[in-house]
């Protein structure tokens, strides 16, 4: 697998849901708010808004992560703590809320973290999306002295993980939400 990437296929692409028992603007509330990440998000445990006003489309967030030692362990990914920076693509109160990673210039990235609502069943269906179309600046730095079978390994164990982390944020956030 070389670092090219074709436009119909993005290199990861998750997707899952969850019912909860709130209104979609009531989600969206709570979602929106980047600086609650940490109550449900696996590698944020905070942040702030840096520019824009806050949960509005250019806004952005300056994330800070922790990622511990196991976590794909061969690989050289980023261990311990970190920080990045997400430009906000979609604001659409009740309904979108994503943002973009950007890289070290401040542009963003085809790495795209969305959240989704739509009414049912007297409350809501929250999907959380992550989807990567072109490789990253991470992503580029990351596999850039692997060979093709530690890229297709990486890219395999990365997606694995990203389906574990993703449906975990969503059960975090029905908690929130439920109040459990």
């Amino acid at each position: 697998m070389g670092e090219t990437n074709t436009k119909s296929e993005p290199l990861f692409q998750v997707r899952t849901d969850v019912w909860v028992s709130a209104s979609p603007r009531d989600v969206y509330a709570v979602v929106s708010d980047m600086g609650r990440a940490a109550e449900w998000s696996v590698e944020c445990v905070g942040g702030t808004w840096v520019s824009g006003e806050p949960a509005t489309v250019g806004a952005v967030f300056r994330g800070e992560n922790r990622r511990g030692p196991e976590v794909v362990s061969w690989a050289p990914v980023v261990r311990g703590e970190w920080t990045t920076d997400s430009e906000v693509v979609a604001a659409e109160p009740g309904r979108v809320f994503s943002w973009a990673i950007r890289d070290k210039a401040g542009h963003a990235q085809d790495s795209v973290w969305t959240f989704e609502m739509a009414p049912a069943d007297d409350g809501c269906v929250l999907t959380h999306d992550f989807r990567m179309g072109e490789p990253t600046e991470g992503i580029r730095g990351i596999t850039a002295e692997m060979n093709d079978e530690e890229k297709r390994r990486f890219f395999a164990e990365w997606g694995a993980k990203l389906e574990k982390d993703i449906a975990a944020t969503l059960g975090r956030i029905k908690d929130v939400i439920e109040k459990k």
